[in-house]
């Protein structure tokens, strides 16, 4: 019988950046972290990091070249842990909005990503969040904990995740939007928890023993 106990993690490799900080706070949580385009190692994983910057277009592109939207779909449909990180989880929604262009996104969860109704973007640096009552990411951090963001687009409608049974994790920046999310086996966070210290770490290690 296996007693394994390390949880392996793959950091997809699909062209977008920021892989090399994702890996290293993984590891400093203790996943074993391996970063690939590989897509059988991407299914195999205990655990799937999708990680984001940039233009959500141009994550959709890379995406769709790779092949990767059945696998990160089928690992959610299987009961299968992925995470998404800033643009990785705003592709996780229908659709992005950018330049009054509309990309179509993966569609695993309900809304779309729009501009964030705010005067100063982009949004940069630190910034408390409201997790909701049984948020397993949040487990143990303290209220008004602070989470490292870079954006200037999000997703607003809280009440569509909800109604999805998904809890939505809220943040302001000139108006509410969605910090980060929870259904099943699907999480994501549009702050970057590689970012974000010891708050950042804690939420990784959360979602590590979920694995």
């Amino acid at each position: 019988m296996s007693t394994r106990t390390t949880r392996r993690v793959v950091v997809l490799d699909y062209g977008s950046g920021n892989l090399r900080s994702a890996e290293r706070a993984l590891a400093r949580v203790g996943a074993d972290v391996t970063v690939t385009a590989d897509l059988a190692a991407a299914a195999a994983a205990d655990g799937l990091v999708v990680p984001g910057v940039g233009a959500y277009a141009a994550c959709m592109a890379g995406i769709e070249a790779l092949g990767a939207g059945p696998v990160i779909a089928e690992r959610v449909a299987a009961g299968r842990p992925v995470l998404g990180i800033c643009v990785g989880m705003q592709v996780l929604f229908e659709y992005g909005e950018e330049h009054g262009v509309v990309t179509k996104g993966l569609g695993l969860l309900p809304g779309g990503v729009t501009r964030l109704a705010a005067e100063r973007l982009p949004h940069m640096g630190w910034n408390t969040v409201t997790p909701p009552a049984g948020s397993v990411l949040f487990a143990g951090l303290p209220p008004q904990s602070r989470f490292y963001f870079v954006h200037s687009y999000a997703v607003s409608d809280v009440s569509a995740l909800y109604a999805a049974g998904a809890l939505p994790t809220v943040a302001h920046h000139g108006t509410d939007f969605v910090a980060a999310v929870e259904r099943g086996p699907l999480a994501a966070a549009q702050f970057h928890p590689e970012k974000s210290a010891d708050t950042g770490a804690t939420l990784l290690g959360n979602w590590l023993a979920t694995l």
